[in-house]
């Protein structure tokens, strides 16, 4: 049995744990904005082990991009390159980006080969994540792909929702949520907007 969490397009599927099948990611909390981030353990495409908890122990700023290559709202953002631009300029300002696939066995976007191949169509150069279980994507309440939160340098939940508003970059009417919420916290400033209706 699967969940679908949907937001206009069939873009994120979180399905549920099978009777008896322990996850390394149960966790009584969930995502609040101003608490702390719920930790996480997932291994990347490349099979190497990726803990939110080293990362705050680090001092790091991370941004977690729910991510799935099947879906539209995704492939506009990194056909345009919009998405990994900002992660290598952040890159150099010591944010770690972290993208995570919440799609289970079967559903769109799943598997090893299809998220390599859009990590190299895409030159996505940070880790994907795998989170076939969804439990991670469950703790995050994520309902759609795309859909990104920013964790400060304390550990802290401060942005929960849209990349953008969807408008073309480099151009009056465009807000880049991620971005202006990251610049923030780097300027040890609070976050204007700290959520924004993710679409996907």
């Amino acid at each position: 049995m699967t969940r679908t969490l949907s937001f206009g397009l069939l873009c994120l599927v979180l399905p549920s744990l099978a009777a008896g099948q322990e996850s390394p990611n149960k966790a009584p909390q969930s995502a609040e904005l101003g608490e702390p981030a719920p930790d996480f353990t997932l291994t990347d495409l490349h099979g190497n082990t990726h803990r939110l908890s080293d990362y705050v122990k680090a001092k790091k700023v991370v941004v977690l991009e729910w991510f799935n290559p099947g879906c539209p709202a995704v492939k506009q953002l990194h056909d345009k390159g919009i998405v990994t631009s900002l992660a290598d300029k952040y890159k150099d300002q010591g944010v770690v980006w972290l993208a995570i696939n919440s799609g289970g066995p079967g559903k769109q976007g799943h598997g090893i080969p299809i998220n390599k191949a859009a990590a190299e169509s895409w030159s996505i150069a940070y880790p994907i994540l795998h989170d076939e279980t969804g439990a991670v994507g469950r703790m995050y309440r994520a309902k759609v792909t795309p859909h990104l939160y920013v964790v400060d340098s304390t550990g802290t939940l401060v942005y929960n929702g849209a990349f953008n508003n969807r408008q073309e970059p480099n151009t009056p009417e465009y807000v880049g949520f991620v971005d202006q919420a990251v610049d923030a916290v780097l300027e040890g400033d609070p976050v204007a907007t700290p959520t924004a209706r993710p679409y996907g």
